[in-house]
């Protein structure tokens, strides 16, 4: 064998050897990738979780009033029962997992509404319609009310602001009847607070309506998120 023959065979031997490595290399990365795409796609909190996010769920459901254990950021029996109660009162599947659809709900979905920016006469506004919208429903379906109101202002299809939002024309008929000038109550109040705190009860709803008082078909052609008291809620 010449020289040149021998050269040639051990260079066609190098960038052979570089492009089985290559591959191998670029194998391994595309699999660490994929490894760490397919973990944070199914990654959701349920029993046996730890870490900060079990103690955001478990902070939430406390001050919510679900959760009367420690904050320890550990998904044991007592978050799991907290977290069914919550579904159950919601009206979501009941399954004791704090996936994407129970935290949306919990106002822990990664959306935010803006209201660190509300003014004290804004979060009034939110009060006063909860009181005259839902003053006989439950304590939930009136945080309801207000979370609609703040979804409509992150909504690009309403006005950016509350007081936009509320006196939108034909927006909401408590404006227009006597219930408007009743005093607010102090449940509205806590209820607007824990609304702008980032509860959501609706799952993202822009709409409600009372089925035995509305007759509107556009209204109940709405895709449903919840039903909450006497309420629907949609989108």
């Amino acid at each position: 064998m010449t020289v040149y023959k021998a050269f040639r065979n051990f260079y066609i031997f190098l960038i052979s050897a570089a492009i089985l490595l290559g591959a191998a290399a670029g194998g391994a990365a595309a699999y660490v990738l994929y490894d760490k795409q397919e973990q944070a796609e199914y990654a959701l909190s349920k029993y046996g979780s730890t870490g900060s996010e079990v103690r955001n769920i478990q902070q939430k459901l406390k001050s919510l009033g679900y959760y009367g254990g420690s904050v320890d950021g550990i998904y044991g029996t007592q978050t799991q029962n907290a977290v069914r109660s919550f579904q159950r009162s919601v009206g979501i599947t009941v399954d004791g997992i704090a996936g994407p659809q129970t935290l949306l709900y919990m106002g822990l979905g990664g959306s935010s509404s803006g209201g660190s920016s509300l003014s004290g006469s804004d979060v009034q506004l939110i009060a006063r319609v909860i009181s005259a919208e839902a003053r006989g429903e439950s304590y939930t379906g009136q945080v309801a009310v207000g979370a609609v109101i703040l979804n409509r202002v992150a909504h690009p299809s309403f006005p950016d602001t509350v007081s936009g939002v509320v006196y939108q024309s034909g927006a909401f008929s408590c404006v227009y009847d006597s219930n408007w000038y009743a005093s607010v109550t102090d449940t509205a109040k806590r209820a607007a607070q824990d609304a702008i705190n980032g509860w959501d009860p609706t799952g993202g709803a822009i709409y409600y309506y009372n089925p035995a008082k509305t007759s509107s078909q556009w209204m109940r052609s709405r895709p449903v998120t919840t039903v909450i008291g006497n309420h629907v809620f949609c989108k």
